[in-house]
């Protein structure tokens, strides 16, 4: 053992209590980002009776790592006082709180290297799992309660201020989306008297493709008409050497990605290449293109912040010459438009083909109006792509006070 490490079986014992009453009724599952997230599992026929019940400062963690994006689903209960999870979940508690903060712990599950250490001493033949055994054996700093509270203070710090920064973001792209309704749902946009053009008696007259009446003088195309709509690739895996890290390649990204980045791309997981891009003939997406996906995870759309390159599932749009919508103005049209509606009933929506994608009329108002939005809305965009510039920094400084946790001293 590691000098100034402690086994952590020795500060932690399992849980196993039944929802036997079914008196606890919210159920989670765990991410691999190491959330405790709602279950959308189907649970129809399933006795409740038999989850496991979680409560606040309890862990839970799934023991199988294979197939799990090389990571271990670990979370811990801090956000309500009890919950219920399905019963192949390990639930774990601290001994004792004061030798041992809940946070601390928590912080220690979330370093990369720990995620390194579940695979690799995970065990099995059709499916390799971290056990309980392997938990306990894990071996980790464990400083004073003081200190630990100095360590957990500084990190919740930076977390607070990211949540705090994600919040404004979301006003912001609330404010964005509000003014695109009144303008172009609503058609309430400022006319030359700067009244609202509709309730203000504007000329509206009835469009066929859209069955509604639009300004007049305005038009409605498909998207294949306005925009030059591409689809990127992913190149064969067996070709490790095309994929890269780093900033050594360009910006390769996934829907992952796209999970993990807000309204603007600022980083990937994995880059490409330029031997890559140039034999699999990757198409590189311009700077200020949005994009959007249309496979497993349907309708997320962002926009890139340089040259970039995506995988198969997503397409971006390049706006034809002749053309005068703005990035601005497409990436509102995508972020409000109903794709369920584009999928049958009795299934949920998993992928859509790309020709039923640039079949979607989109409506273009004159080149004044355009203008005048892009005017009104950029300040907006600018301000959140400002946010998460620095949200993206102090994820970084997250990540650095998780690494010092391995040389943290008293």
């Amino acid at each position: 053992m590691r000098e100034g490490y402690k086994r952590l079986g020795e500060y932690i014992q399992p849980i196993n209590i039944r929802n036997k009453d079914l008196s606890v009724s919210l159920l989670l599952g765990v991410s691999i980002t190491k959330k405790l997230i709602p279950s959308i599992a189907n649970t129809i026929g399933s006795n409740m009776a038999n989850y496991k019940v979680l409560e606040r400062n309890q862990f839970a963690y799934g023991p199988v790592t294979s197939r799990n994006g090389e990571k271990i689903s670990v979370g811990l209960l801090d956000e309500a006082d009890k919950a219920i999870i399905s019963q192949s979940y390990t639930v774990f508690e601290i001994i004792d709180t004061n030798k041992l903060l809940p946070i601390y712990l928590m912080m220690w599950f979330s370093r990369p290297e720990f995620d390194r250490y579940a695979r690799y001493h995970s065990h099995g033949s059709t499916r390799e799992t971290f056990s309980w055994e392997e938990m306990c054996d894990v071996e980790l700093p464990i400083p004073s309660i003081e200190k630990q509270r100095e360590i957990v203070a500084e990190y919740q710090a930076v977390e607070n201020k990211i949540k705090t920064n994600e919040q404004i973001c979301e006003k912001l792209e609330a404010a964005a989306q509000a003014l695109y309704r009144h303008w172009f749902v609503d058609f309430e946009f400022p006319n030359e008297e700067d009244m609202p053009y509709k309730s203000s008696g504007g000329t509206m007259v009835y469009n066929e493709e859209l069955e509604k009446e639009i300004p007049e003088g305005w038009e409605v195309n498909s998207l294949n008409e306005v925009f030059d709509i591409r689809i990127g690739r992913t190149p064969p895996r067996n070709e490790q050497e095309w994929f890269t890290k780093n900033g050594k390649g360009m910006k390769w990204v996934s829907i992952k990605d796209l999970g993990e980045n807000g309204t603007f791309i600022l980083s990937t997981n994995e880059e490409l290449t330029e031997h890559a891009i140039k034999n699999f003939k990757v198409p590189i997406v311009p700077s200020n293109t949005v994009i959007l996906s249309f496979k497993m995870s349907i309708g997320i759309v962002s926009i890139t912040t340089e040259k970039m390159l995506t995988n198969e599932a997503i397409a971006h749009f390049n706006i034809k010459n002749k053309n005068i919508i703005s990035s601005e103005y497409i990436y509102c049209f995508l972020s409000q438009f109903h794709f369920d509606s584009l999928g049958t009933t009795s299934s949920i929506v998993t992928s859509i083909n790309t020709r039923i994608i640039k079949e979607i009329n989109i409506l273009l108002p004159s080149k004044d109006m355009v203008n005048f939005f892009t005017k009104r809305i950029n300040p907006i965009f600018q301000n959140i792509l400002l946010i998460e510039q620095k949200n993206k920094n102090l994820i970084t400084l997250q990540s650095l006070l998780l690494s010092r946790m391995a040389t943290v001293v008293d």
